[in-house]
């Protein structure tokens, strides 16, 4: 199982929101590329970055800490936010972005994510984040009126390998994982899914490993790593069965 420390963009800065609302934001750190760097000396396999100022624009604004993210650390990188053209995932790729995130345009637009698997293989994931089941789109402001069990069906029948399932109620509320959810959202998609959201201490990631051979292969981390309610390295040893 992965731990993916998740590092959220938003003008220039690494910081984290409550909810998925702009309106709760805290700043952890005027550089993310450090942030990165971070995470990287204590062991982490795999990063999750969010440009968030992208979620809103709908095209990716923060691309010089991304690129920068990128050059500064040996391990894979995955970025959301408001990626919903070819053009754009591929101006991703090439900056050595290893995985982009996809979200919005799979509710509004299944042919291009059916268009980019073909192309790029399982190096486009699809992010569906829910509150009470239902699909949130445009920087989770908008519901995307389907239900997250619908479009995870839907999104293995255009060739996506994995999701990242975010429970949005839990965002940043470090009040645990729905772990049944993410279980249940493997077991009916039939492909890999990323646990996201809640995230509080070290029994959330004994949650989520108990549940790996149901075909949930990682659990992104956020603000239980930057409130120290959580050790990474702690983490990450659970992740590998230690």
């Amino acid at each position: 199982m992965i731990v993916f420390p998740a590092i959220d963009i938003r003008k220039g800065k690494c910081v984290r929101l409550t909810e998925g609302r702009f309106d709760k934001e805290t700043i952890f750190g005027d550089n993310p590329e450090e942030m990165a760097k971070k995470w990287a000396s204590l062991g982490a396999d795999f990063l999750h970055v969010v440009d968030l100022d992208g979620a809103l624009a709908g095209k990716s604004v923060n691309l010089s800490a991304i690129e920068a993210i990128v050059k500064s650390v040996d391990i894979p990188v995955q970025l959301g936010g408001g990626i919903r053209t070819l053009e754009n995932i591929e101006e991703l790729l090439s900056l050595g972005v290893s995985r982009v995130i996809l979200g919005s345009v799979a509710v509004k637009n299944p042919n291009l994510v059916r268009e980019a698997c073909k192309k790029y293989g399982d190096r486009i994931v699809v992010g569906i984040d829910a509150r009470d089941g239902s699909v949130a789109v445009e920087g989770w402001g908008v519901s995307g009126g389907v239900e997250a069990d619908t479009l995870a069906k839907q999104m293995a029948e255009v060739g996506v390998k994995r999701i990242i399932y975010t429970d949005i109620s839990r965002d940043g509320m470090l009040n645990g994982v729905n772990v049944k959810a993410t279980a249940r959202l493997a077991k009916l998609s039939n492909i890999a899914v990323i646990a996201s959201g809640g995230v509080s201490s070290i029994e959330d990631i004994k949650a989520v490993k108990a549940v790996e051979s149901s075909g949930v292969e990682g659990v992104i981390v956020g603000k239980a790593i930057y409130t120290d309610s959580l050790d990474l390295r702690e983490a990450l040893k659970v992740a590998e069965g230690e």
